[in-house]
């Protein structure tokens, strides 16, 4: 019951946080039609929430290999709901990419620090990560509905209000900790020694993880602007497919931690990315009322494999578990958003459909790198540290529930 109270609450605060990412790319239609910024321009504006980001989050990550930080969760939270909420009150587009890039930060400070409570809470259950990583998926997905609440008939000066799922967040976040803080005192540091790290396979596992990103990224960045040249101009299209890309990803996280209790994380990651393949094909060629169908394929595919990367990123780094956090959930997620300029000046020198058809590529790199990786057979340490939880299961066999 305590581990499932505690999944709970974080899964709700992951919503909130990831609530400011999906608000970026629900923003973007808004900024090119208050303020008449191109594609490239616009989508200028998921770098700058990327960019510090990427940059941040291995470096939290390792901080929090070293000490454990949980108040870093509510605060994150909050610079986060900041950044956003104060991003649409200047016409200054340098102050535009500035807000949003302390936002980027505070999701940037939040997702090492919350993998690591999480693994701990889930006392290596992928079930229970899988429910931690739906609460993200739900953040983004309910993204374009708060803020075509929040501002569709009104302005961007409407924005202020979207902090409020911040406040609910870190408020969230103080009776979980409450609850893990009892067992659990000290450091951060794991007691794996470093001769357990297999980095070749995390190294394979990122770059799969950065593929998956430059796909994911590309589309929330321009599906909405896309659906709507397919339906005639239609606004409620666009915000519609934006909210089936991000909502499938809850519906694939879950089943991605189902699976992985019946089959190894490695196996199942390459069938969801050989469907992702199809998925994405079908998003860009197929008529309009279809399109809608293989865009929620499209976000289930990618999300089967989104928590399961990083429990095998931290199986694969036992010894720094915050650093693989770090990276699998934040760093190479984070990436993606650096190619959405180029898809957006490539936009604009021909078409949005020609500018996508690159992404199909990207599944099929990460299924390709999926099928050199093996599934970590060494059993996580089992000593009394909050990085690696008695009862953490021994990869590739279902945990003990």
């Amino acid at each position: 019951m305590r581990r499932n109270t505690s999944i709970l609450l974080l899964a709700v605060g992951h919503a909130c946080v990831d609530i400011y990412q999906g608000a970026v790319a629900a923003l973007i239609p808004f900024f090119v039609a208050e303020r008449d910024y191109t594609y490239a321009v616009a989508s200028g504006i998921v770098l700058a929430a990327s960019l510090l980001s990427s940059v941040a989050q291995p470096v939290f990550g390792a901080l929090t290999d070293r000490w454990a930080m949980p108040w870093l969760l509510p605060v994150s939270t909050l610079l986060g709901g900041v950044g956003i909420a104060l991003s649409g009150l200047s016409a200054s587009y340098g102050l535009t990419l500035f807000f949003v890039a302390v936002a980027g930060i505070g999701v940037a400070a939040y997702h090492p620090e919350s993998a690591r409570v999480a693994r701990l809470a889930s006392e290596g259950s992928h079930s229970a990560m899988s429910w931690f990583s739906v609460g993200g998926n739900i953040g983004f997905a309910l993204a374009p509905l708060i803020v075509s609440a929040a501002i569709g008939h009104g302005s961007l000066h409407w924005t202020p209000v979207l902090v409020l799922p911040a406040l609910a967040g870190a408020a969230l976040c103080v009776p979980v900790l409450r609850m893990l803080a009892r067992p659990h005192t000290g450091t951060a540091k794991t007691q794996a020694p470093r001769s357990a790290d297999d980095v070749a396979s995390f190294v394979k596992l990122s770059l799969a993880v950065v593929f998956r990103s430059i796909v994911f990224t590309g589309l929330s960045t321009f599906i909405s602007l896309y659906a709507q040249q397919r339906m005639q101009g239609s606004t409620t299209a666009g915000t519609v497919a934006l909210f089936l890309l991000f909502l499938g990803g809850a519906v694939g996280s879950v089943l991605g931690g189902s699976l992985a209790n019946r089959y190894d994380r490695v196996r199942v990651s390459r069938w969801s990315y050989l469907l992702s393949i199809a998925a994405v094909t079908g998003v860009i060629y197929t008529p309009s009322p279809a399109m809608f169908l293989f865009v929620a394929l499209t976000s289930a595919g990618l999300y089967v494999p989104f928590s399961l990367q990083v429990t095998l990123g931290q199986d694969y780094l036992p010894s720094r578990i915050g650093t693989a956090s770090g990276v699998t959930l934040g760093l190479t997620v984070s990436i993606g958003g650096l190619i959405s300029p180029l898809l957006g000046h490539l936009a604009d020198t021909t078409n949005l459909q020609t500018a996508l058809t690159p992404l199909i590529a990207m599944p099929a790199l990460s299924w390709l790198l999926f099928r050199t990786l093996p599934e970590p057979t060494v059993p996580a340490p089992r000593g009394p540290c909050p990085g690696h939880r008695r009862g953490a299961p021994v990869a590739g066999r279902a945990p003990a529930r």
